[in-house]
C-alpha cells in the first residue's frame, strides 16, 4: 500500500518539532526504547518450523503445517490490537512516522498473506497463524485488532479493511452470545459465564464503530455493556471488579484478579474518550469509572504498583494491570473527568513501573494469558513473563499518557 499525504505530513512535522520537550530525557527515552525495540523484533516474515528458512511473502509457498508467521508482533491477536492503538498514539503524539508506518505495514502484511492461512486454517491443521481472523467466534478474535485497524482505517481507508470491519461488526451484533438483558457472555468455562476481559474486547471496537458509521446503536451497546458488565461484577464494598460471573448459579468467581479490572477501567476510558460531546450518559459512566478508580487507589502498593490479586497483598505485584490503570487515570485527569489530584496516583505508579524495566527496555513481570478458574491459588501461583504481549501495548499508552499529563501540568503551572 502506498504512503499517503499523511506520513509526509508527520516526516515534516518530525523533522520541525522539539520532540522530546514533554517529559525528563529519561523518561521520553524510555517510551520510545521500548516502541523501537518491539520495531526491531517484528520480523515480518514466515518461517519454515521443520528447517528455520525465513520467507517474505507467502505466495509460492506448498501448503503445509511446518509454515507460520515468526514472530507473534504479527499475528492477529488482540494484544496486537492495543499495540497498535498505542503505536498509532505515540505517532501522533512525537510526530514520528515510523510507529504509525508500523501499524500500517503489520496490517498489510496480515492481509498480504491472509489465503495462504486460511487454506492451512480450512485443511484443519492446528495453531494455524491468524486463526483467530477466520475463527471469529469470541470477542478475542475480533474487538482489539478490529479496534487498532479502525484506527489505521481513518489514515488508510482501505476496502479489504472495511470488508473485515463490517464482518467484525455483523458477529458482535448478531452472533456474539449474550444473556437476554444483553450482556456479552462465553461458553467457557461454564455455559453463560461472563468474563470482564470481554468489557475490552467489545468496547473500544463498538465505539469506533459508531464514529465511523454514524450509526447509535453502537453506542447504545457500548454504553449497555459498561452498565451491565458493572451490574454483574463490581463489588460495592471494595469498588473492584470481580474476574467473572456465572448465569448457572448467579454468583462471582474467586478473584479480583488485577488485570482484568485493567481490561475493564481502560474499556470506560474508550468510551468516554470516544462518546460525541454532551451524550446524555456521560456523567453516569464517568461515576462509574471514578467509582473504580477509587476502589483500586485503596490497593496500591507503596512501590506504585498493584498486585496480581487487588486485594492480596501477598501476591505478586504485576505491571499489565499497573500500565492499564496508569493509562486509565491519567487520561481520565487529561480529560477533566476526574479531579487532577488523582494524578499522585498514576504519577506514583508510573516511578514503579519503571523499576519492571530494564536497561535493555525488556518489562518484567507480565501476567501470561490467564484464564477463568475458581481456584485463587490458580491466580497466585499464574506465571509471570518477561515482555509478555499481553501487557505490552498498555506500557506504552501509559507512558505516553504520563507524558502528556506532566506538559497539561506544566500549562497549568504557567497559567
Amino acid at each position: 500500500m502506498k504512503t499517503k499525504t499523511f506520513y509526509i505530513f508527520l516526516t515534516i512535522a518530525f523533522c520541525f518539532s522539539n520532540l522530546y520537550s514533554q517529559l525528563p530525557v529519561s523518561d521520553v527515552d524510555l517510551v520510545a526504547k521500548l516502541a523501537d525495540k518491539i520495531l526491531n523484533e517484528t520480523s515480518f516474515k514466515i518461517v519454515n518450523t521443520s528447517n528455520g528458512k525465513l520467507y517474505s511473502s507467502s505466495g509460492h509457498l506448498p501448503l503445509s503445517p511446518d509454515f507460520r508467521l515468526e514472530s507473534a508482533y504479527n499475528d492477529w491477536s488482540y494484544w496486537n490490537g492495543v499495540l497498535a492503538i498505542a503505536m498509532l498514539d505515540l505517532s501522533e503524539t512525537t510526530g514520528n512516522p515510523k510507529y504509525s508506518n508500523y501499524v500500517e505495514k503489520n496490517y498489510d502484511f496480515i492481509f498480504n498473506n491472509l489465503d495462504y492461512f486460511r487454506q492451512q486454517y480450512e485443511e484443519g491443521y492446528k495453531r494455524t497463524s491468524l486463526r483467530q481472523f477466520y475463527r471469529l467466534a469470541l470477542l478475542d478474535d475480533c474487538g482489539a485488532m478490529g479496534a487498532g485497524l479502525l484506527d489505521l482505517y481513518q489514515l488508510e481507508p482501505e476496502e479489504e479493511y472495511l470488508e473485515y470491519l463490517e464482518r467484525a461488526a455483523d458477529f458482535i451484533k448478531n452472533r456474539e452470545l449474550r444473556l437476554e438483558d444483553g450482556t456479552f457472555v462465553r461458553k467457557s468455562p461454564r455455559p453463560m459465564t461472563l468474563w470482564a476481559d470481554d468489557l475490552y474486547m467489545s468496547v473500544p471496537f463498538l465505539v469506533r464503530m459508531a464514529k465511523l458509521t454514524g450509526e447509535t446503536e453502537y453506542y447504545d451497546d457500548a454504553i449497555l455493556q459498561v452498565k451491565n458488565f458493572t451490574h454483574y461484577l463490581y463489588n460495592e464494598n471494595n469498588q473492584i471488579y470481580y474476574h467473572c460471573w456465572y448465569e448457572d448459579n448467579g454468583q462471582n468467581g474467586v478473584a479480583h484478579w488485577g488485570r482484568c479490572n485493567g481490561w475493564v477501567m481502560m474499556a470506560q476510558v474508550e468510551l468516554l474518550k470516544n462518546l460525541p460531546a454532551n451524550h446524555p450518559s456521560t456523567e453516569e459512566l464517568i461515576r462509574i469509572l471514578q467509582n473504580q478508580i477509587t476502589g483500586i487507589s485503596r490497593y496500591q502498593d507503596p512501590s506504585g504498583l498493584w498486585h496480581q490479586i487487588i486485594d492480596k497483598n501477598d501476591s505478586y505485584l504485576e505491571t499489565s494491570a499497573t500500565a492499564m490503570f496508569i493509562y486509565s487515570i491519567a487520561k481520565s485527569v487529561n480529560e477533566g473527568w476526574i479531579p487532577a489530584s488523582y494524578e499522585k496516583i498514576a504519577l506514583r505508579a508510573w516511578e514503579g513501573l519503571k523499576t519492571m524495566i530494564t536497561d535493555q527496555a525488556e518489562v518484567d513481570n507480565i501476567c501470561i494469558g490467564t484464564g477463568i478458574s475458581d481456584d485463587l491459588l490458580f491466580y497466585y501461583e499464574r506465571p509471570v513473563k518477561r515482555d509478555d504481549i499481553h501487557g505490552l501495548g498498555a506500557v506504552l499508552l501509559a507512558g505516553i499518557e504520563i507524558n502528556k499529563l506532566l506538559e497539561n501540568n506544566k500549562v497549568r503551572k504557567n497559567d
